[in-house]
């Protein structure tokens, strides 16, 4: 009868040591899967994020240091001109004649 349940509570302890180690305890195998791909996910994220920093420090040095960038800025964004030219700007009269038709039509 001793012999009996040795030879059953021996398995029962393996099975239950396999148990605890797959699924319990402080991390699971599920959870430990789980965070390696977060941490997978997570890098490639901080490479995205550093390159996009390295990218707009690039650009911060190009406006300190580059006065034809700043020159560029002014003149696309801001419409500036040097003294002596004539800027001429392009009016899409399709456009506007839509616009007006749309109006129109209301």
């Amino acid at each position: 009868m001793l012999r009996r349940i040795e030879r059953g509570l021996v398995p029962g302890l393996l099975l239950a040591a396999v148990y605890y180690a797959v699924f319990g305890g402080e991390y699971s195998v599920f959870e430990l899967r789980e965070a390696r791909a977060s941490l997978v996910v997570e890098r490639e994220t901080l490479t995205r994020v550093r390159a996009e920093i390295d990218s707009l420090e690039a650009w911060a040095d190009s406006l300190r240091n580059d006065a034809a960038t700043i020159e560029r800025i002014a003149r696309e964004e801001f419409g500036m001109i040097r003294e002596g030219e004539t800027l001429y700007r392009f009016v899409d009269t399709e456009g506007e004649a839509e616009e007006t038709r749309e109006l129109d039509e209301r």
